[in-house]
């Protein structure tokens, strides 16, 4: 195997068979940090997003984190509920594109699929921000270098996904059961200290200072506060994305894995908006010196500033990077089932060299780095244009099944009222929240998603469209023709007499009597081949009784080489109305990539337009003449 080989097996893995496939399907113990961990790690900056918003209320701002937070959880149940249902009802994997989908119709598909991707797109983007947040706060003086280390985070979380699921999952779930860990240690410690004080508990370290309020409460702001706390929701719907990932009974396993990952979620919810409120923790604005998040000053005032600390903060800024993994788990599986129906290109259908769908990680990695860099890397950036995504597409999902259990015949299938009750809930409270986040959020941001989603349902009609015009002008119904007699017009650009020259010539010649050679002649440039021509082609071949190519010369005084070869295949289009053509073009292969910065790429570019500017009855062959078999 060669270096290039090894050093590509070393790090993204060997390459695996698709037989290989069932070895890399997952259990719970991976699926919990696969498609778990964007879920659990919106606890570090879920809470923060709300009291972000609660600052202008000064410390009774804070107070009124443990009613938001309650709200957001009940909501979390209902879609949890309505998700189990999703799972069992489509096994080979149900998400919010292909319920809707079937049960909704195209045009709520293709809106599901727009919001999905803006979703996950956003998941990425803000996994790594968040996490390199957490960094900064334990390390300030890393805050001019925000962007820089979220690019990097990109790069190795890139790395490790295109291993595959099953090294992925191994990867993470270290990291997420330190996070899930550390947090739930500090969360039990808190809630006994505040039992123990009285409600009043003492912070273990200096807490910093809670401006005074300058807004009085209204609504309004209840409803952007709210809007903004919902973005600990996102993630839950990649579980039931994703259920192709796991082993068998996939829905089961994916089941358990769901019921774990809310639970664990609603427990840090909970135990966070009641720890702020006891010990009056409040957000601080990030662009300010000294910015320290929620979750560390948290962790401050619980455990004090010594080694669990920094072991809390490392395992949030693991976490919170690697929560983008849910993307990279789901993204690929979205494309390709979008693609699937002719909505994306069809590249996305593709597997990779670890069996992944590798086109969606290359798009999704791309505009994560360019919404990385537009914000520069700031959650709070970030933060306005992310529930809106999930949450329309948790609401299509949920009506979609309230229609798949209306389809359902009632004798066959048990509790099917119920059933519809659950995903009816379950898209009324999220389609009410739905317009709780755009109407909030729609100044801050939100507006952006909604031109994202109609763009990109806009980009999936065009492709579908394209697809609709090729099938219908290559569709066949009839046997095979008799083949054409008769043979076609071999046209042959020539620049000079040399083994490239004669190697086109002797397939030509192979393939055709009519052969037309073209030769562009540059006005300061000698010309060699036209007094060599009789010599030493056309004495030979008539010497042979064989056909003789005839040779075209075609002045250029503005010195272009293309142009005039286009304008005389053109010409012989037009002449010949129904006989074939021929274009053969000889081009020099080197061994080496730096050898062809020494020369002119005339025939790739010849090719390129002949293609482009295509003729129905015109055929484009390309000639190589490899350079290292006669040179080395």
């Amino acid at each position: 195997m060669s270096i290039t080989g090894n050093a590509l097996n070393l790090l993204f893995g060997r390459p695996l068979a698709t037989s290989e496939e069932r070895a890399e399907s997952i259990g719970p113990a991976a699926g919990i940090p696969i498609f778990g961990l964007d879920a659990l790690s919106s606890a570090a900056y879920g809470p923060e997003a709300a009291l972000m918003l609660l600052i202008p209320l000064g410390l009774g701002g804070v107070h009124y984190i443990v009613p938001i937070s309650m709200a957001i959880i009940i909501l979390m149940i209902i879609v949890f509920f309505s998700y189990r249902q999703t799972i069992e009802a489509y096994p080979n994997g149900g998400g919010s594109y292909t319920v809707a989908s079937e049960n909704l119709g195209r045009k709520a598909g293709l809106l599901a699929a727009a919001a999905l991707m803006i979703d996950y797109i956003l998941t990425a983007a803000v996994g790594i921000s968040a996490g390199i947040g957490a960094l900064v706060s334990g390390v300030p003086s890393l805050q001019p270098y925000t962007l820089e280390m979220c690019l990097g985070a990109l790069l190795i979380l890139t790395i490790v996904n295109m291993r595959g699921v099953h090294d992925t999952g191994l990867v993470f779930m270290i990291p997420t059961l330190m996070f899930t860990g550390t947090l739930l240690i500090v969360i039990a410690v808190g809630l006994a200290r505040v039992v123990a004080s009285g409600g009043h508990p003492h912070p273990m370290a200096p807490m910093p200072a809670i401006p005074p309020a300058t807004e009085a409460l209204s609504l309004w702001l209840l409803l952007k506060v709210f809007s903004s706390g919902c973005a600990a929701m996102t993630g839950v719907e990649a579980v039931s994305n994703g259920v192709m990932a796991f082993r068998e009974p996939r829905a089961k396993n994916a089941k358990i894995t769901l019921t774990i990952i809310i639970a664990l979620l609603a427990i840090m919810l909970a135990g966070m908006a009641w720890l702020c409120n006891a010990y009056g923790i409040a957000a601080m604005d990030p662009d300010k010196p000294g910015y320290e998040s929620v979750l560390s000053i948290l962790t401050h005032a619980v455990m004090g500033h010594g080694w669990f600390y920094y072991l809390t903060i490392a395992s949030v800024l693991l976490a919170l990077t690697l929560s983008a993994n849910t993307a990279f788990a789901d993204f690929p599986r979205l494309t390709r089932a979008i693609a699937h129906n002719d909505y994306m290109p069809h590249v996305f259908l593709l597997r990779g060299r670890r069996l992944l769908y590798s086109w969606g990680i290359y798009v999704l990695v791309t505009l994560t780095a360019v919404l990385l860099i537009i914000f520069r890397g700031v959650t709070d950036r970030l933060i306005p244009l992310y529930a809106i995504g999930a949450f329309l597409a948790f609401t299509l999902s949920q009506a979609g099944m309230v229609v798949h259990w209306w389809k359902q015949d009632r004798t066959k299938t048990r509790g099917v009222g119920l059933k519809m009750l659950v995903n009816g809930l379950g898209a009324s409270a999220t389609g009410i929240t739905t317009l709780v986040v755009l109407v909030a959020k729609f100044l801050d941001g939100a507006w952006i998603t909604v031109l994202l989603v109609a763009g990109l349902i806009l980009m999936m009609r065009s492709v579908r469209r394209h697809y609709d015009i090729v099938d219908e002008e290559s569709v066949l119904d009839r046997p095979f023709a008799r083949a054409e007699r008769g043979h076609p017009i071999m046209i042959v650009p020539v620049d000079k007499w040399n083994r490239i020259t004669e190697k086109a010539l002797s397939f030509a010649l192979a393939m055709s009597d009519d052969i037309r050679c073209v030769h562009v002649q540059v006005a300061d440039e000698p010309d060699t081949i036209c007094s060599t021509w009789d010599e030493y082609v056309t004495a030979p071949l008539k010497a042979e009784g064989r056909a003789v190519p005839q040779l075209k010369v075609i002045k250029s005084p503005y010195r272009t080489i293309l142009q005039p070869i286009l304008d005389y295949i053109h010409e012989v289009e037009r002449e010949t109305e129904h006989q074939k053509i021929c274009v053969l073009v000889p081009e020099m292969m080197v061994k080496h990539w730096w050898e062809g910065l020494m020369h002119n790429h005339r025939a790739g570019l010849l090719k390129v337009l002949l293609l482009v500017k295509g003729n129905p009855r015109t055929f484009v062959i390309n000639i190589p003449w490899y350079l290292d078999v006669h040179s080395r």
